[in-house]
């Protein structure tokens, strides 16, 4: 058996991620289908679910979105009814993004979705937490790498 090259394509992290963030999408979708909401409308719905009533910019940073990308799913969601974006009174070019009530209700019917993954990822959760943190810990150290390119729009 050949021994692996480092520049194999099953070799790289990279498509470890690629791959892995692909079918982690993919096994989302019937669950979101159920909702009638797209993974990136869920990530927003997430985002409002943990704290209601944020500006657009606030949203773009907590999703690591800009403004282009998070503007047509705000719009769509907006369509829907679970979202409603209003000026703030104070600064008119702030917009404020708020659940409705159906927007806020939908969450119930989101809880188990984390479980499902789980069940059918067959690992257990303290393992999706092990993961999850472990990617983290790898964003941020190649957002620090020296040379690594700055966001637009971000200071850090």
């Amino acid at each position: 058996m050949p021994v692996p090259s480092p520049l194999d394509l099953d070799q790289q992290v990279c498509f470890a991620l690629y791959r892995a963030s692909r079918t982690v999408t993919a096994a989302y979708r019937p669950l979101l289908d159920r909702l009638g909401i797209t993974y990136p409308q869920y990530l927003v719905l997430l985002a409002l679910w943990e704290r209601d009533g944020r500006g657009v910019q606030d949203l773009c940073d907590a999703l690591d979105l800009d403004t282009g990308t998070l503007s047509p799913l705000l719009k769509r969601l907006e369509a829907t009814g679970y979202v409603e974006r209003r000026r703030q009174r104070s600064d008119e070019r702030r917009v404020v993004v708020h659940l409705t009530e159906a927007g806020a209700a939908l969450r119930t019917e989101a809880e188990d979705i984390l479980g499902c993954v789980s069940q059918n990822s067959r690992f257990d959760l303290d393992e999706l937490v092990e993961l999850r943190e472990t990617l983290h810990r790898l964003t941020a150290a190649l957002q620090q790498a020296p040379g690594a390119t700055p966001k637009k729009g971000r200071t850090s």
